[in-house]
């Protein structure tokens, strides 16, 4: 005979206490004793990996959350203050990034507040990941100023949808910076979601306000465009490094320090181009709906930036920069109906097909990651029966 001994389960003891600390296995019953250590391993392996999976879908959804209420509201936001008469880029540039302080409580409180972690704040943090970051922030400011340029002259509707275009840039430098591989999912999702920026760019004309100038509209297209392209290089990138990165609160940490840089860059701006006399200038004399109503709206700016883009970082790291940008394109389409409802935006039917078109191409991306996910399960569990029954063999020949 043989004693094998079978660990004592933490958790869910109620739920398998028939299960035996101790089991005794003799020639006759090998194989049936086998089946039940193969079951018993199996089941734990479900149970850690569904408490795992519900973590990381709590997160995931809490990010996408973040991405959904400050793409949608920076976006409104930017354009009621140039609707509004404030006409400073700069000052638009700067809201973006300088919400950045607002990171501290995320970053610090787990550790010395509530004393939920022993990992100390920034531990881990290579000086060349601070390069990194440093540099990556200041073409984050550049990306945040091109934007500004785009926002202040486009309708919100037809500069959204115009962004949609950054996702097949998002998908050219996946392949080349990470590696991304190749699918029809992905391939059809690019395809739909390009045709539908194509089929906007090519009917909006008619959507320019009366007093925007050609010069002027094309500049604000091509600056959306530019911002599109830099931001599709951003987020590779950061997947990239953020395979070295061993928790989500270092994720935190990089998204303050490269906001920081592109703080540095905006502020620079603001300095040399008396941005901040002009920003007291324009709430006492410029913005028509009062000082409060301006400083109002610029505080909640900041804070709806930093819901964006800790979302998309948060979204890139647990998932990757290509499911990233498709859920930011999708929100594209609830842009265009906020841009609609609230500033009255013409939605003709060009933009019906575009938004239909997007909507499309973004349920075929999810239609392709539930079948992803479906397969990597069907893997998981053959590898362990596969696993189990190879140290099965190697103890019989034993």
């Amino acid at each position: 005979m043989e004693f094998v001994s079978q660990p004592q389960p933490q958790e869910h003891g109620d739920q398998r206490g028939n299960l035996k600390d101790l089991m005794i296995i003799d020639n006759e019953n090998s194989d049936e004793i086998v089946q039940i250590q193969i079951i018993h391993e199996e089941t734990n392996m479900s149970t850690s990996s569904e408490t795992t999976n519900k973590c990381y879908l709590f997160l995931l959804g809490m990010n996408y959350m973040l991405l959904f209420i400050g793409s949608i509201s920076s976006s409104l936001l930017s354009k009621f203050y140039f609707n509004h008469k404030g006409n400073s880029r700069w000052v638009s540039t700067w809201v973006q990034s300088a919400g950045f302080p607002l990171l501290l409580l995320p970053i610090y409180s787990p550790f010395y507040v509530f004393k939920s972690t022993h990992r100390k704040p920034y531990t881990n943090f290579t000086p060349k990941m601070l390069l990194l970051c440093i540099v990556i922030g200041f073409f984050l400011g550049l990306n945040n100023l091109l934007f500004s340029w785009g926002n202040s002259y486009l309708p919100v509707s037809t500069n959204s949808l115009v962004l949609s275009l950054q996702l097949v840039f998002t998908l050219i430098t996946s392949v080349i910076i990470v590696k991304q591989k190749i699918t029809f999912a992905n391939l059809n999702c690019v395809f739909l979601l390009t045709l539908s920026s194509v089929l906007l760019a090519l009917g909006s004309s008619h959507d320019k306000p009366k007093d925007l100038t050609k010069t002027k509209y094309f500049i604000g297209f091509f600056s959306t465009i530019g911002a599109g392209l830099l931001f599709a290089i951003y987020l590779p990138l950061m997947e990239k490094i953020y395979r070295q990165v061993c928790c989500y609160s270092m994720v935190v940490e990089m998204q303050m320090v490269m906001e920081l840089s592109a703080t540095v860059l905006a502020t620079l701006g603001m300095i040399i181009n008396g941005g901040f006399y002009e920003m007291k200038k324009e709430a006492k004399n410029v913005f028509d709906l009062g000082e409060k109503t301006y400083w109002l709206t610029v505080m909640v700016n900041v804070l709806t930036w930093q819901f964006c883009f800790m979302g998309t970082a948060g979204m890139v790291f647990l998932s990757s920069s290509l499911t990233g940008g498709v859920c930011m394109t999708a929100l594209m389409t609830v842009n265009v109906l906020g841009g609609v409802i609230v500033f009255k935006d013409n939605f003709g039917l060009i933009k019906v097909i575009s938004t239909l078109l997007c909507i499309w191409g973004f349920s075929s991306y999810l239609y392709g990651m539930y079948k992803k996910m479906e397969e990597k399960k069907d893997d998981s569990l053959e590898k362990i029966i596969i696993h189990n029954e190879e140290k099965n063999m190697t103890t019989d020949d034993a």
